[in-house]
């Protein structure tokens, strides 16, 4: 056992009977590496990275390799989804050096901390062009040794460069109609008409984009944007990229057509996706939609709920094929024999024509990624069922991928807004009650008496690193959107307590927002990044939060930080739409007002009460905020003064300072709320 035995990070608990005498990231180990006059090897991953796994069997489970790692070097092993400011700040230091990044990250750096040579995978073996990884130590020994002032000399350059990359803020002025449009036009030309999408393979789920269309749809009628939308979520739905059997996406597809997915499968997308295809419903009332945004849902419930009511961070792209050996996607692809052993030669056929299964295979060794392709006729629906069935428990028996039980509170943050919009929609109040177990995990262990927020647990254990900005940010979002479906105070108050650090420690006077808190462990960059790519960025994520808080309690000062905060999405909506996606759907929201809308009724389980909640969180209006209660209430600031018109329950719309007549009538309140 080396010193990762005691983490709680199932990455860093992977490699904790490596040969490697591994370290976490610590001041202690720095320390060591000054004590000892050596380099520090800096390895950055996570438990579902599929080179992540290969390169660890292939040299950290090697003796001679470790052998020539203990001797030479001081080895600090990082989960970059427990410390993404670490993470974040290296990573731009290999992508400047390199012109390309990715996982797993290995980087050489000075008993300083500050980085002197580059790499992510490295083989144990030469080829490709590529080094082996004991060539690579040999020449960082090397030159450390023979010529240390250059090695130096170069690290300290490296990290004052990376230390003066400040974000150009751009404008303080939130994007208007002309930028939005812009935006929209930038998609349009890098949209794929054929397939949906944008740009070529791999192919990423574009979530946050397709947000932004349909709140541009909703907010200007623009029915390209609505197109995009619901064309990529059909092609996604239908591909391989989304489990046919048991719900849920894959992280990636490595092909343009959807139809081969990177198979590991994230909390982070699913969330997204689940709230997106629960939008397009609400939009469109699409029976596709429907059925994705709950079987999405019921995924995340049933294979990543933990035991302490929190979300698992992923499950792995790998895992045994029934013969000891780890290989990807074996979990989820079949043969047309697999096919007849588990359904019969009749339903066989039929399934391997609906799922798209063939001899020749879509995949590996003859195996196909089931999806579903266009295809004349029609099928019978109870068969089908059956089928699916019979498949999914078959699936069941096989060996199933690992599972990372670490809960990210920003990832659970997602979960939380995705499930109880889901469940409000569906009126499933069973995925509401799991937002419900997950945001109380975050309330219990999460956060301290001071409300501030810890990035991960596991277990039941809080982890030792502290949250940063899309922490507070993405639970925020979460716990908006559960005062908006439960009615319940409680959440807007602690969203406010998250949303009190970020202007306090992460925002500065400029109004610019950083990653990191300004008390949190200095590291040679602090790490700031506007742009959304896996998941919306913390600067995004702030915006959108603040806002929506705005709107539920009037309060300027998180309006206006809000509006600050969308200055960037100015300078690089237009330039960059496919990276600033979530951004751009705030500045949707703020274009529409956004709409606060506030139901009271003489009961909150009165019929007619509901009817008039679920019609308010079903309007498209971008971003609009729903307040539910009685006139007695004084939980939720929308609520003061509210009073039943002709003793019924009625709800009032108001933006931008002005109300509508207040209403009875839930057709009425549609209209208003129509975008």
């Amino acid at each position: 056992m080396n010193r990762l035995a005691h983490e709680t990070s199932p990455y860093l608990l992977q490699h904790a009977d490596n040969p490697v005498d591994w370290w976490p990231w610590s001041e202690e180990a720095f320390d060591e590496a000054r004590r000892r006059n050596v380099p520090v090897l800096l390895s950055v991953g996570y438990s579902s990275c599929h080179w992540c796994h290969v390169m660890a069997h292939e040299s950290f489970e090697d003796q001679r390799t470790a052998d020539f790692l203990n001797e030479h070097f001081v080895s600090v092993k990082v989960d970059r989804e427990e410390r993404p400011d670490v993470d974040a700040v290296y990573m731009e230091a290999v992508q400047a050096a390199t012109g390309h990044g990715g996982w797993p990250m290995t980087v050489f750096l000075t008993p300083d901390a500050e980085p002197f040579y580059f790499g992510t995978y490295f083989p144990p073996a030469p080829r490709h062009g590529m080094p082996s990884f004991l060539q690579v130590l040999e020449g960082v020994r090397q030159a450390w040794v023979d010529r240390r002032s250059e090695v130096t000399e170069v690290a300290g350059k490296i990290a004052r460069d990376l230390a003066q990359r400040e974000i150009s803020y751009g404008d303080t002025r939130a994007p208007g109609e002309e930028e939005l449009a812009q935006a929209l036009l930038g998609l349009t030309r890098e949209y794929d008409p054929q397939r949906g999408g944008f740009g070529g393979g791999p192919k990423f789920p574009p979530s946050m984009v397709i947000e932004f269309l349909l709140r541009h749809h909703a907010r200007t009628g623009s029915e390209g944007a609505l197109q995009m939308a619901q064309d990529t979520c059909e092609r996604m739905a239908r591909g391989g990229i989304y489990d046919q059997l048991g719900g849920g996406f894959a992280r990636y597809s490595v092909d343009r057509d959807w139809v081969v997915p990177h198979f590991e499968k994230m909390l982070y997308d699913n969330a997204l996706l689940c709230r997106v295809y629960a939008h397009l419903w609400r939009a469109t009332g699409s029976d596709l939609a429907r059925r994705v945004a709950l079987e999405t849902a019921d995924f995340m419930v049933r294979e990543l709920r933990t035991a302490e009511g929190g979300f698992a961070s992923a499950l792995d792209a790998d895992s045994d094929d029934g013969t000891g050996r780890h290989v990807e996607g074996a979990y989820y692809v079949w043969t047309p024999e697999q096919f007849r052993e588990v359904l019969g030669d009749d339903d066989a056929e039929l399934a391997a024509r609906y799922f798209g299964v063939t001899e020749e295979g879509t995949f590996e060794r003859g195996s196909s990624v089931l999806q579903l392709p266009q295809q004349e006729g029609l099928f019978d629906a109870q068969r089908i069922e059956s089928i699916r069935r019979r498949l999914f428990g078959r699936r069941a028996e096989r060996p199933a991928p690992g599972r990372d039980d670490k809960v990210v509170a920003a990832w659970n943050g997602l979960a939380i807004a995705a499930l109880a919009e889901t469940g409000a929609y569906f009126d499933r109040p069973d995925l509401v009650d799991a937002a419900l177990g997950a945001a109380d995990l975050l309330v219990r262990l999460h956060l301290d008496e001071h409300a501030r927020l810890a990035r991960t647990s596991k277990d039941g254990r809080v982890g030792a690193n502290a949250g940063v900005l899309e922490d507070y940010a993405d639970v925020a979002e979460g716990f908006l959107a559960l005062a908006s479906v439960t009615g319940e105070g409680v959440w807007l108050e602690f969203a406010g307590f998250l949303l009190d650090h970020v202007l306090a420690r992460f925002t500065d006077d400029s109004g610019t927002l950083y990653d990191t808190a300004a008390d949190a462990e200095k590291l040679i960059r602090r790490p700031q990044d506007p742009t959304d790519n896996a998941t919306p960025s913390g600067w995004t994520a702030a915006a959108g939060a603040l806002l929506s808080y705005a709107a539920q309690t009037g309060s300027e000062p998180h309006r206006a930080a809000a509006e600050r905060a969308l200055g960037v999405v100015k300078a690089l909506g237009p330039r960059v739409p496919r990276f600033i996606g979530w951004g751009l759907a705030v500045a949707e929201a703020l274009l529409d007002g956004p709409r606060e809308v506030a139901i009271v009724g003489p009961a909150l389980d009165d019929p007619a009460t509901r009817a008039l909640h679920r019609t308010a969180l079903l309007g498209t209006a971008p971003g609009a905020v729903v307040a539910l209660g009685t006139p007695e209430s004084d939980e939720l600031p929308l609520l003061v003064d509210r009073i039943l018109v002709d003793d019924e329950p009625t709800a009032y719309v108001c933006r931008n300072f002005t109300c509508d007549v207040p209403t009875t009538d839930p057709e009425r309140l549609r209209t208003a709320l129509s975008g």
